[in-house]
């Protein structure tokens, strides 16, 4: 793991960092605005044709840090769910697959996701969502902001040190877009969301209802079911389609990025940069689906077949594997390592390994396990979808990305000369004096 390079700046004082942390919440929520103009860039004609007169300035490193760590960081501990009914007496809920916290929410405490960014530095990768408790203390227990940058830099990985180009054209970048995605100077953060381990615990979850997941497009349950069905496990008249469970939990994922997308764009108004929250490039094309075609992005490993409308987006070697093949023999050792993930050595819900709790081994102690014969119903469920629609989930990508923030340095004489003396705040004013 690699940290980042300096790219511009001097390196803000303490007291600076001490007032953006007293930036009050409620300004940067009115005050939040798309502001697409940065230095170097221009608006070839319309009514507000400009030419920007000055050269591109990118983040430095500190800034482009904060916004990580304010985006997709760990915040602590998560709390998990109190209670739900298990099925088993006495026995806590199991749905979270991660004791982390993190600064935005996850969908029963999934959190299989991280955060891609390319400037001109490079292209980049958290490695936040496995890190293991005791690393997970360690930034928790940073003294200092200082200390915590230091420590957060360990856990990043840079995958390449150019940016992650694409054409401006169609089907790469929205043509509104052309002059201002991804361009010299800017940041673009690229949120991604893990499907396979999201759905595979979203279908743990809905089997614990003792539901039955209904292929619907081809009239069958997911899966040679009726053993569960006869046994109790699963109750028959309890049908939930496949197409609606996985258009759920896709849901949740946008939920999700759109969450860490917005915590960037508030901290851009306390920080005085520029930039906005958007969905106008191609995701395939970011991901590196046109790899072939000479569009690298960011190199994911994508599977196809002919009837698909699409590549699909697997996962990026050694960084960001789904759960799922090629990187899992099958669905059932994709389950296996969801139960291990959980309750195995280190896991979870070991009662070794610390947590949020006073008494962590007791409360871990009592978490519902699954048994041999769910574990064996969640396998068939989730290897049914794989050998039926060649990948895993069904219907939505095995990896989702589809919400960028993007920062970068304003430059002011464009919106003083288009917009009121309201288009922009003391921070964005006072930015460059302070900051570099």
């Amino acid at each position: 793991m690699t940290t980042v390079h300096s790219a511009a700046g001097h390196r803000p004082t303490q007291e600076l960092l001490r007032e953006l942390g007293q930036f009050p919440l409620l300004e940067a929520i009115f005050g939040r605005r798309a502001r697409r103009f940065g230095l170097g860039m221009t608006v070839p004609d319309g009514p507000l044709a400009f030419q920007s007169k000055h050269a591109p300035v990118p983040l430095s490193d500190t800034e482009r840090l904060l916004l990580v760590l304010v985006g997709a960081g760990i915040s602590g501990w998560n709390f998990g769910l109190p209670h739900t009914p298990t099925g088993a007496p006495d026995t806590g809920c199991n749905y979270p697959m991660r004791s982390i916290g993190r600064t935005y929410p996850s969908a029963a405490g999934i959190h299989a996701s991280e955060l891609l960014w390319t400037d001109d530095c490079g292209s980049y990768i958290t490695q936040f969502r496995e890190l293991n408790p005791d690393a997970q203390q360690e930034l928790a227990d940073a003294s200092d902001l200082d200390a915590l940058l230091e420590k957060a830099q360990r856990h990043i990985v840079r995958l390449s040190s150019s940016r992650a180009a694409l054409p401006k054209e169609f089907p790469h970048v929205e043509s509104h877009n052309f002059w201002v995605a991804n361009q010299p100077g800017t940041t673009l953060f690229i949120p991604i969301v893990d499907l396979t381990q999201q759905v595979l615990d979203g279908l743990a979850i809905l089997l614990g209802e003792r539901a039955v997941p209904f292929d619907a497009a081809n009239d069958r349950p997911c899966g040679n079911l009726d053993r569960f069905v006869k046994s109790g496990l699963l109750e028959g008249d309890r049908r939930v389609p496949l197409v609606d469970f996985e258009q759920y939990l896709l849901s949740t994922a946008a939920a999700e990025v759109t969450t860490l997308n917005y915590n960037i764009v508030l901290v851009l108004q306390a920080m005085g940069l520029g930039g906005w929250l958007y969905s106008g490039i191609n995701p395939t094309s970011l991901l590196g689906g046109f790899a072939a075609d000479g569009v690298p992005g960011f190199g994911f490993r994508f599977t196809t077949r002919e009837d698909w409308s699409g590549p699909n987006p697997v996962g990026l070697d050694n960084y960001f594997e789904g759960y799922c093949p090629p990187y899992r023999r099958d669905m059932r050792e994709a389950v296996a390592a969801l139960v291990a993930r959980k309750f195995g050595p280190g896991g979870t819900y070991d009662p070794a390994t610390p947590g949020p709790y006073k008494d962590n081994a007791a409360v871990k102690g009592r978490i519902h396990r699954y048994t041999p014969e769910f574990i064996d119903c969640l396998g068939e469920v989730a290897q049914y979808i794989h050998d039926t629609y060649g990948k895993f989930p069904a219907t939505v990508p095995s990896i989702y990305a589809r919400l960028y923030a993007q920062a970068h340095h304003l430059d002011l004489e464009f919106y003083d000369q288009h917009f009121s003396s309201e288009a922009y705040l003391d921070t964005h004013r006072e930015h460059m004096a302070k900051w570099h």
